[in-house]
């Protein structure tokens, strides 16, 4: 089968297409014939090694040569044991622990996969698992009448969050890069910063800020919140990550402010809701651009670039 591989961290261009054996699915787990795949700031992260957290397991090169795990398509083979998915369904999920989603071929724990709704393309189911679950989860508390602040929010997860948040009553204020202004209004977002020309950290004050880009100091999250107010980070550095699990803790509790890191978990639990509002047509996918095997480090330098605005997706069935 043809996969997208590499074996040392570094820019796009280290990615190069293969011929590799199509891999066997252990006892329990299915083999994916893969119709489309959607890219991630974790499959960025992975392929340039940064942040250290990146590198996990695999120090000084790649634990997995192909990347890519929010994945769908049809099961091909089951392993032993395996009783939820058999040959012909239509699947989706985040397939993290074992990535290869860049390929023809890729294979999942049968607990990673859920049932793709009728209702979504397999495009658009790709798009949800781990985007979807960071929405959900961020915009969690959520209640009417609230300031909500979403840095990063043109993005695969911002774009879900504004939404959610909307639905919810909120006053939704977008940041992002100029090229994405417009795109965070019609979302439905209150008002939009371009984070290049303003300090949002000097705006406010907000309850609840959903950082999806997390680089500033936490002293200036601290003064973006209200009191009673939340601050909740997805990725960024080591060294921001690990100021918000220290020094932010601290400061917000002597300030009557909550900062932390935002954990979230695997598993359709945490993002069938998600498709099951896009299915509905409560929630809209926005797919800014779709890619094809061959072109898949042209898809993760558009991404690591900042220019997509929604998800961008490898379609390759």
């Amino acid at each position: 089968m043809r996969a997208v591989v590499y074996d040392r961290y570094g820019a796009p261009d280290v990615l190069r297409v293969e011929d590799v054996p199509v891999p066997e699915p252990a006892a329990g787990q299915v083999r994916l014939k893969v119709a489309a795949t959607s890219l991630n700031l974790s499959d960025w992260e992975a392929l340039t090694g940064s942040p250290g957290y990146a590198r996990l397991g695999g120090l000084r090169a790649p634990r997995r040569r192909t990347l890519g795990s929010d994945v769908a398509g049809w099961v091909d083979a089951v392993g032993e044991g395996v009783t939820r998915f058999a040959p012909g369904d239509e699947v989706y999920g985040d397939n993290l622990g074992l990535l290869g989603g860049f390929a023809e071929y890729a294979v999942a724990p049968q607990t990673a996969l859920a049932r793709k709704p009728a209702e979504l393309t397999f495009a658009q189911a790709s798009t949800v698992p781990q985007a979807g679950a960071i929405a959900e989860k961020g915009t969690r508390a959520v209640s009417a009448g609230q300031r909500v602040l979403i840095n990063g929010a043109g993005g695969g997860s911002g774009t879900f969050a504004i939404q959610l948040a909307k639905r919810l009553g909120a006053h939704v204020t977008g940041v992002d890069n100029a090229g994405k202004l417009d795109f965070m209004r019609s979302l439905g977002a209150d008002e939009v910063i371009d984070y290049r020309t303003a300090d949002f950290t000097r705006r406010g004050p907000y309850d609840l800020i959903l950082d999806l880009v997390a680089y500033r100091s936490v002293f200036a999250y601290r003064r973006a919140l209200a009191r009673g107010g939340r601050y909740r980070c997805v990725g960024g550095t080591v060294r921001s990550l690990l100021r918000v699990l220290t020094v932010g803790t601290v400061a917000g509790l002597v300030t009557g402010r909550s900062l932390g890191v935002l954990v979230v978990q695997q598993g359709p639990a945490h993002f069938e809701a998600m498709a099951a509002r896009c299915a509905a047509g409560e929630i809209d996918v926005h797919i800014d651009r779709t890619f094809g095997l061959d072109d898949v480090p042209a898809a993760l330098a558009y991404l690591g670039e900042g220019r997509a605005c929604g998800k961008v997706v490898v379609e390759i069935a």
